[in-house]
């Protein structure tokens, strides 16, 4: 997450460019989510979108044949604020943006940190089909507010990779959150990431593969990884607590 004082007052939400080369016919769409902070008016740093832009270059190589293409959402301002939830309400800007650039076409809504709050949030918005939330800030369980919702995600599928040594975003709240979404939609799926922290370092690798079967799978159909496949069909819970081994992404190829 980007430090304060970095930027100067919020704007408006923009779509960046597309990642790499557009396809010629672009088929389906990744939107990349960056991080952000409880609290600020302030523009995101240009050090939270640049976190997520090694995503889209994995997801814009890999599904580059099949018409995908990858933008970074520009948020207007880098805080989530309370109940204004801004990064969700960019989010479901952004995805009305896809639609009048590109038409019917499906999108991923892929977010880490803050905005993998986002990306669950914003599920519900009729273009999205499937949502990827790496390494989710959500908020704490409190007895007095409601708890984050899940109802958007009804029809939607949805992964959740977490490392089990983030200090940064706790991973039993996104396990949670998964079970409660998992009673009413049963293409809900989480990934644990043994030993690894926040940024998924160690096992970057895999995380950008498993990522990118995900993400192909959901958009344009293709086959999952045997593993995936296993985690979305599993009651839980087994399929929220699935380990991604090493070396998930040299094993793909079946």
């Amino acid at each position: 997450m980007a430090q304060q004082g970095t930027a100067g007052p919020a704007g408006t939400p923009r779509l960046g460019r597309v990642i790499k080369a557009a396809p010629s016919a672009v088929s389906g769409v990744a939107l990349l989510l960056p991080g952000g902070t409880e609290t600020s008016t302030r523009r995101p740093s240009p050090l939270a979108a640049g976190a997520v832009r090694a995503l889209g270059r994995r997801l814009a190589h890999d599904g580059r044949a099949d018409g995908l293409a990858a933008h970074v959402v520009r948020y207007r301002c880098r805080g989530w604020n309370g109940a204004q939830a801004r990064l969700a309400e960019d989010t479901a800007w952004a995805a009305d943006e896809v639609v009048r650039l590109y038409g019917d076409v499906p999108v991923c809504l892929a977010g880490v940190d803050m905005g993998g709050r986002a990306a669950l949030r914003a599920a519900g918005h009729r273009a999205v089909n499937s949502v990827l939330a790496i390494a989710p800030w959500l908020p704490e369980d409190d007895m007095a507010a409601p708890p984050e919702p899940v109802k958007q995600l009804a029809g939607r599928r949805v992964l959740i990779v977490h490392g089990t040594n983030d200090e940064r975003t706790d991973p039993e709240l996104s396990f949670r959150l998964a079970e409660r979404a998992k009673k009413t939609n049963r293409d809900v799926c989480r990934f644990e990431v043994h030993s690894d922290g926040h940024r998924l370092h160690q096992h970057q690798d895999e995380v950008l593969a498993l990522a990118s079967d995900f993400v192909r799978g959901t958009l344009f159909g293709t086959d999952f990884a045997r593993p995936l496949e296993d985690a979305l069909a599993a009651p839980p819970p087994l399929g929220l607590r699935m380990p991604l081994a090493s070396g998930f992404g040299r094993s793909l190829r079946r």
